[in-house]
């Protein structure tokens, strides 16, 4: 055996060596931020869109909150300082009386307020009066009617920073001393009263005057008038309830006149108040801070005031004042009850607004999710087949769609309370997080949908989900006209609000079934003219269009989600639109009927119109029926079995006044009835009209009419009429007489009152007034009283021509501005238009979203015709022609279904609190505010696709034959 040869090469060891490092490898991108990148365009969209639906949804409720607390804080100003105060007394100590014992019940009183309601402490009027005026017997006093003034007195500890000292000095707050002087009684020395100014000049009383009652077996009770004082502003709320303090008030015991007034004391003299009247009282005027209440605490604000009034808390406070005669009245709970039915009067039109948006706005998510699931149908099933789970990839967009709607939902909801303030939150906050729920949720759950394996379409399912919601809106319409009109008070009625949305849901099934139908039979009547264009885009418009996926193998018709959105439009602004249109012409009726006609002048009393007034207002512009007429309410019937008195007697021209009446729908009549009277003579019977009472008591026949002013007219009965404008109320007694010879001998011939229809400016008709008089009354005017300008509303102190006074100028465009002032009125008007206006803007939004869906098969169309030769503008006509069948359906179907809300929901809505007076319940059926919503949405979607078309078409065909056909 040989050995081999050593070798050079040492032999390889046992050991391996060592192994090489591995590379590190790549970390894999985050989903989120490479998805986000990947569609930047697509990811900001989604956020806008999650933007604007989460803000209307936090700010419609906090609108809501804000109508109905500036309403109840209005309303309740209006009522009044007094009605909105808790007035509470209790008997005078008979000993131990002071301005601390006062002081400590108010304190005492003040504790048990601040919870849902507080009280202004700057405001508290509190003191102690007599219960009794005592007469002033002094002789060198006033006494118009031979009766003596009467005093009561008062100590108000807020009064002297109300007041003026303008002579003399306050009464003394010093306490006089005990034990009187020798041959001295209860009543010395005399009590030390500031008084009015005013006061002190109506009776004739001075500074030093010592004022004397009715002397007593122990002595008199008089008063020493220290100071006097001027009050700066008589019309500040400390005032209201001592009317007599800021000046003598006039009394009347039938129609004898004397002096009332008011005096105040010092906090020395609330021991001997009882000498003056017998009994004092002690008050505490608490005002409640009608600004800090809200609406919706006001059930439990109600609460508080009852225990207050009569509760816990007046046991509590009787127990802790020591006080067992307190009591406590106030009109605030029937206030917020009244409150609280004129809020759910109007919660129908309030909240049929925001119910319609948010209908709308559901259907746009939906939408907004369809478009993206199909723009990545091929990418999510890709990453199914490579082994990804339908619950992980649904995942992965929940958090794509965290990212990206979360921060915009947080946004809006921060935009919306900064915007808005109101105390209340959680509905904000509510509603806000379903919609920020709502669109996370839409392209997830759309994913989940496309990623399920296709089971066979069940061939009943469609129809059978279309019948439940025919047989619901069936039913609840049925339950709303057997419920009627809801009682007053009761809480908005939830079928009311959804029936019109069921209405336009069962509408847009309706013609989701019907538009393919019918856009196939013109697409066939085009098919047989020449051109393309029109049929090809009818053929679209009627087999539906759709984007890929799943749709794109088979489609049955056009998508119902924008015809809904369209029709919940369309039905929910005409009906409400309907509804403010009813408001409108009720008001304008009201305000007709308390004014006459249009426009009005009317003389006071037995005075009548200056000459050549009535002809020179019948001359101006706008005036379209001038109505002179004489009217006297203090006539009587004679002939009569029971003699009729207080009757009013309307004279005026037959032709004129019949038009009046027949416009304002009150008591019309033929003026050929009352034609033939002006040709009569002086001592014929005149035919007459009678109010339907007076004629049921006076029957057929001629009777004698006796002007109050005197003189008398037969007249005979040839109508009956219900009321009349001149004296529109339905039990007035009425007649109505001929202008003419007959009618000129009681003095008729001087008209006394004009009427008019037409626009007649309030303004120019004054001045034509005052221009009227002649110069001694423009002068010197005399002053009826109660004075017409607080009748009025006007304020007294400012300036006034006394035309104003004595002819009264009423039109019926200042009435309904009058009518139509409630905050309510206006909250509920202003969030009825601010939600139609969102609704409109969604259903915009879902045309376009649905335009965008079918972008790509669109565009691979048009490239294909463009190269058969189509022109641009064909491209754009075709684009109309498939897209605007389905928006004319849903105009002419939103037009119908919101007719058929407004006649079958109609007479179950009170309209008396948004038209400012009770008026007969009813929506009426106009076509004009159903066209108007119905046309203007087609109007703005047809603007919107002619501007899509035009701006995008275009560019997607160069793209579409740059990169070729990819389907």
């Amino acid at each position: 055996m040989t050995t081999p040869p050593p070798s050079a090469t040492p032999p390889p060891s046992a050991t391996p060596p060592p192994a090489a490092a591995p590379r590190s490898r790549p970390r894999p991108a985050p989903w989120v931020r490479t998805r986000l990148r990947a569609a930047p365009l697509g990811t900001l969209l989604a956020a806008a869109l999650a933007f604007v639906a989460v803000l209307l949804a936090a700010a419609l409720p906090r609108a809501q909150d804000r109508g109905a607390d500036q309403a109840l804080r209005s309303f309740l100003e209006r009522s009044g300082h007094t009605d909105t105060s808790l007035q509470v007394t209790a008997p005078a100590p008979v000993a131990g009386q002071s301005a601390e014992a006062l002081d400590g019940t108010l304190k005492s009183l003040l504790s048990h307020t601040g919870g849902t309601f507080r009280v202004d402490p700057e405001a508290v009027v509190h003191g102690t009066r007599t219960t009794k005026r005592q007469p002033l017997l002094n002789p060198e006093l006033s006494r118009p009617s031979g009766f003596p003034p009467a005093m009561s007195l008062l100590y108000v500890q807020q009064a002297p920073a109300h007041v003026k000292l303008v002579e003399g000095r306050w009464p003394s707050d010093a306490r006089p001393p005990a034990g009187a002087p020798e041959g001295a009684t209860a009543y010395d020395p005399p009590l030390q009263v500031a008084l009015s100014q005013r006061a002190a000049e109506t009776l004739g009383a001075r500074l030093g005057s010592v004022l004397r009652s009715t002397p007593l077996v122990n002595g008199t009770p008089s008063v020493e008038v220290v100071g006097l004082y001027a009050v700066p502003d008589p019309t500040e709320d400390f005032w209201v309830g001592l009317d007599c303090l800021p000046r003598a008030c006039e009394h009347y015991n039938g129609e004898n006149l004397s002096w009332h007034v008011d005096a105040l004391i010092g906090a020395g003299g609330l021991g001997r108040m009882d000498t003056w009247g017998d009994t004092a009282e002690d008050f505490w005027r608490l005002p409640v801070d009608v600004g800090s209440l809200r609406a919706d605490r006001l059930d439990a604000t109600t609460k508080d005031i009852a225990s207050y009034v009569a509760g816990p808390t007046a046991a509590a406070l009787t127990r802790e004042t020591a006080r067992q005669r307190l009591r406590t009245t106030s009109w605030l709970p029937e206030l917020f009850e009244q409150a609280h039915d004129r809020r759910q009067a109007a919660a129908p039109l309030a909240l049929i607004g925001p119910a319609g948006v948010g209908g709308v706005a559901f259907v746009v998510l939906c939408l907004a999710g369809a478009l993206a699931g199909d723009r990545r149908d091929a990418e999510l099933r890709l990453l199914l087949a490579r082994g990804g789970s339908r619950a992980g990839i649904v995942g992965r967009l929940l958090g794509e769609g965290a990212v990206t709607v979360l921060p915009a939902a947080a946004a809006a909801t921060a935009l919306a309370v900064l915007l808005l303030p109101t105390p209340r939150l959680a509905p904000a906050l509510l509603s806000a997080a379903v919609v920020a729920v709502l669109a996370l949720l839409a392209f997830p759950v759309r994913a989940a949908v496309l990623l399920t394996p296709t089971r066979p379409a069940g061939r009943w399912r469609r129809p059978v989900a279309e019948l439940l919601v025919l047989v619901a809106t069936a039913a609840a319409v049925l339950e709303v006209r057997r419920r009627g009109v809801a009682p007053a008070g009761s809480d908005p009625d939830p079928l009311l609000i959804a029936a019109p949305l069921l209405l336009a849901l069962c509408g847009g099934l309706l013609l989701a079934r019907l538009q393919p139908v019918v856009t196939g039979w013109l697409a066939r009547a085009a098919g047989r003219r020449s051109g393309l264009v029109g049929f090809l885009g009818l053929a679209r418009a009627a087999r539906g269009s759709g984007a890929g996926g799943r749709q794109a193998r088979g489609r049955s018709g056009p998508s119902v989600l924008p015809m809904v959105a369209l029709l919940l439009a369309i039905t929910t602004g005409g009906f409400g639109a309907a509804v403010l249109d009813s408001v409108d012409a009720n008001r304008l009726g009201v305000a007709r009927l308390a004014v006459g006609g249009d426009a009005a002048i009317t003389a006071f009393g037995k005075a009548s119109l200056p000459a050549g007034l009535a002809n020179a207002a019948g001359e101006l512009p706008g005036v379209r029926t001038s109505v002179p007429l004489w009217i006297d309410h203090d006539s009587s019937i004679l002939g009569m079995t029971l003699r009729s008195s207080q009757t009013s007697v309307i004279v005026a021209e037959p032709a004129a006044y019949a038009e009046l009446s027949r416009v304002l729908g009150c008591g019309s009549f033929d003026p050929a009835l009352l034609a033939a009277g002006g040709a009569r003579s002086a001592d014929a019977p005149v035919p007459a009209l009678f109010s339907a009472g007076l004629a049921r008591l006076a029957g057929p026949g001629t009777f004698t009419v006796r002007p109050g002013n005197g003189g008398e007219v037969k007249a005979q009965v040839v109508g009956v009429i219900d009321c009349t404008p001149a004296r529109p109320a339905r039990d007035a007694a009425t007649v109505v007489l001929p202008a003419g010879p007959a009618t000129a001998l009681i003095g008729a011939d001087q008209p006394n009152q004009w009427l008019a229809l037409g626009s007649v400016d309030g303004d120019r008709l004054r001045a034509l007034v005052r221009a009227a008089l002649p110069p001694a009354s423009s002068a010197q005017a005399p002053s009826p009283s109660p004075s017409p300008a607080l009748a009025a509303g006007r304020d007294p102190a400012a300036p006034a021509h006394p035309a104003d006074d004595v002819y009264p100028v009423r039109t019926s465009a200042e009435a309904v501005a009058e009518l139509g002032a409630d905050p309510l009125q206006r909250s509920a008007e202003r969030l009825f238009w601010a939600s139609v206006a969102g609704a409109a803007g969604f259903a915009l939004l879902a045309v376009l979203l649905t335009l965008m869906r079918t972008v790509p098969e669109r565009a691979a169309l048009l490239a294909r015709l463009r190269t058969m030769g189509l022109r641009r503008r064909q491209g754009v006509a075709l684009i109309l022609a498939e897209t605007l069948p389905q928006t004319l359906a849903a105009t002419l179907g939103g037009a119908l279904v919101a007719s058929a809300a407004v006649a079958l929901l109609g007479p179950a809505m009170d309209l008396s609190t948004l038209v400012g007076a009770s008026v007969p319940t009813g929506v009426r059926l106009t076509a004009g505010p159903v066209l108007t919503q119905a046309l203007g949405l087609a109007a703005l979607v047809a603007a919107a696709v002619l501007v899509e078309a035009a701006t995008s078409g275009r560019r997607q065909i160069t793209t579409e034959l740059r990169a070729g056909d990819q389907r």
